[in-house]
């Protein structure tokens, strides 16, 4: 068994009943991963169906074309998450009848230690989801101030020894350069003073510092601000999130597509803000509540414990 087929991704089933997938539609995957969801997509659309895949990681932009290049049902992009209203307007007038959105690092791209996303396997300190753009996180760890690394630690990491353990960085960086997941680990766990049960004192930083060099928060954005436009009527948008900051955005959208944002806002000061009279036009409505993993997903698969599914829909 291949590794594409051997892994299951997260929330598969309750993602797939999610997206409420009908056999002449057109679907989108924007994360393509290794193709759980993407397969099981595509087993369920008929020979008029359509779905298109992308990801910003050439290596599984490379698998996809691979299993898929037979099947002229199934078109694949490389690109993220902020590309989404460009792909939306070049393969659909019409709008997707679904897009699923999976905000996880698969694992592959975590086992794999070149890549440099996990301190559970020693390697390079890249943690590119795109090995072809942007500097490595040990470059920026070279030269970012310690306020730099303290903020993002903080802000991207909910890192409350955020202070600490950017300047462990800066006092480890000025004996030598810190390139490896190893080393970042210990200069990590050296600084934490207390420890979590089950978690590894690195996780929030290692957290952290792959979100701000994938400039992951803003592709998730400028996806969520696409979605009304990219969905046909009442098209679905499933979106796994995998932890607090992503999720928190993921339902702040939701809510305010919904038209459930409060009328009226104040600013800094405590003046209220003239109404905006779009403010609570509706494009969306949240479809029940989010969906957490069973006991046997996560017993099978621990990474899924913190993975939370949220569902709305385009409205006529």
């Amino acid at each position: 068994m291949d590794s594409a087929s051997a892994h299951r991704p997260v929330l598969l089933d309750e993602a797939l009943a999610a997206l409420a997938v009908t056999a002449d539609g057109t679907y989108l995957d924007a994360t393509y991963g290794r193709g759980g969801h993407a397969a099981e997509i595509a087993q369920r659309l008929s020979v008029d169906g359509r779905l298109v895949c992308f990801d910003r990681d050439p290596e599984a932009v490379a698998a996809a074309q691979e299993r898929f290049k037979d099947d002229g049902r199934i078109r694949i992009d490389h690109g993220d998450f902020a590309m989404l209203a460009d792909i939306a307007a070049r393969e659909t007038a019409a709008g997707f009848d679904g897009i699923l959105l999976d905000l996880g690092v698969s694992s592959p791209q975590l086992d794999d230690a070149v890549r440099g996303f996990s301190f559970a396997h020693e390697g390079p300190l890249d943690m590119r989801m795109d090995p072809g753009c942007g500097e490595t996180a040990a470059d920026w760890l070279a030269r970012a101030e310690q306020g730099e690394l303290a903020d993002v630690i903080h802000f991207l990491g909910e890192e409350r020894f955020a202070r600490r353990i950017a300047r462990a960085i800066v006092n480890a960086r000025a004996e030598a350069p810190i390139e490896t997941t190893g080393r970042l680990a210990e200069i990590v766990a050296a600084a934490v003073p207390r420890r979590e049960r089950d978690r590894h004192p690195a996780t929030r930083t290692f957290q952290a510092v792959r979100i701000h060099i994938n400039h992951e928060l803003d592709a998730l954005d400028a996806a969520l601000e696409a979605l009304p436009q990219a969905l046909a009527p009442r098209g679905r948008a499933a979106v796994i999130s995998f932890h607090s900051l992503e999720d928190r955005r993921v339902k702040r959208f939701f809510r305010d597509a919904a038209g459930q944002r409060p009328t009226s806002e104040r600013d800094s000061h405590g003046r209220v803000l003239p109404e905006d009279p779009t403010a609570n036009v509706p494009t969306l409505r949240t479809i029940g509540r989010p969906i957490a993993p069973s006991d046997d997903e996560i017993t099978a698969n621990p990474r899924a414990r913190s993975a939370r599914l949220r569902v709305a829909e385009r409205l006529p």
